[in-house]
């Protein structure tokens, strides 16, 4: 059996955090795991209604944490929320090879129906951090099924789009991702968009540093990285039928941006007014903190990334009003 809740001593100075994970498969267990490496939590509770996946996914975690840290990993059920600072939903129906994100959202639409009110009702002040696809969709779900402020409702949006996106850029120039500007915007998905616009490296727009560099700049280039991007979880799906180091990695570094009161600038998806489309979750870079997530900044576009984004929130709207969320 995992780990007895009760039966676990913190070491002195561990910092007594709590982070839920609901849902262990592929990405909730790699994210618990990942969370689990990054030192930075005293508990980690694991919810999926099949427990007995749940209860093995608890003793590997457990058997690994004599090595890395001393972080209690136990089984629980929806009152095991009560002061947990963040609560990660992962569960639902996965993409399978051929779907599209938006073809899980009325299933995974009636699963946060039943998963957000056993939440709320047990960790009233908690933030729901959510990568269960379509993500931006039932982030704008979990918003209004909640009552909880925008703030506190976070989808893990185009983060892992942009973490994609300066990975491809940096093998195009052949420096390191650290070195690029660049991120992904509006859904995650099929309408996302990247801001080439404000792309950057060491400070310089694209074009500028090409030409600083005496490289050709290849606006067809880019482009067919953004593809690349873009198609990236497809390739990935076909390949080995899953997703879940990228988007775990991400998760635990919004985790990490809350925990640290950082105020980091993350593209995440939360519930605003974007560019005329209003009430919608969608990313931006967002202000994320101890509090949770603000849309503090607007985006300097151009024309045509204006419209593009427009029509990316104005699709996420629609499948949120077929399913009766409007």
């Amino acid at each position: 059996m995992a780990q007895n809740k009760e039966s676990s001593t913190m070491k002195a100075g561990l910092n007594p955090v709590k982070v839920v994970v609901v849902g262990t498969g592929s990405v909730g267990s790699t994210t618990a795991y990942t969370l689990l490496l990054s030192g930075m939590v005293a508990e980690i509770v694991l919810i999926d209604i099949n427990k007995d996946k749940a209860d093995g996914e608890g003793m590997d975690l457990n058997h690994a944490a004599p090595m890395t840290t001393d972080c209690r990993v136990y089984v629980g059920d929806y009152p095991d929320c009560a002061n947990a600072a963040i609560v990660i939903i992962t569960g639902g129906a996965n993409q399978k090879p051929g779907q599209t994100r938006m073809d899980l959202a009325a299933k995974n639409a009636k699963i946060m129906q039943e998963i957000i009110p056993n939440i709320v009702k047990n960790a009233p002040d908690t933030i729901l951090l959510l990568a269960t696809n379509p993500v931006d969709v039932l982030t704008s779900i979990s918003y209004k099924l909640s009552g909880f402020p925008a703030s506190r409702v976070i989808g893990s949006g185009t983060l892992l789009d942009s973490a994609r996106l300066r990975y491809n850029l940096s093998k195009y120039y052949n420096i390191s991702s650290e070195s690029i500007g660049a991120f992904i915007i509006g859904e995650h998905g099929d309408s996302e968009l990247p801001v080439w616009s404000l792309a950057s490296i060491a400070g310089m727009r694209l074009r500028d540093y090409c030409e600083k560099s005496n490289q050709k700049f290849d606006q067809d280039a880019l482009e067919k990285i953004f593809e690349k991007t873009r198609s990236a979880a497809y390739d990935i799906i076909k390949r080995k039928g899953y997703t879940a180091y990228g988007i775990a990695a991400g998760l635990v570094r919004i985790v990490e941006t809350i925990l640290k009161n950082e105020g980091s600038l993350l593209t995440v998806s939360t519930v605003g007014d974007y560019f005329g489309v209003k009430q919608v979750a969608l990313s931006v870079p967002t202000k994320v903190d101890r509090t949770g997530a603000h849309h503090i900044v607007g985006l300097s576009l151009d024309d045509n990334e204006i419209e593009e984004v427009k029509k990316s929130g104005q699709n996420i709207k629609s499948v949120c009003s077929r399913l009766g969320f409007d």
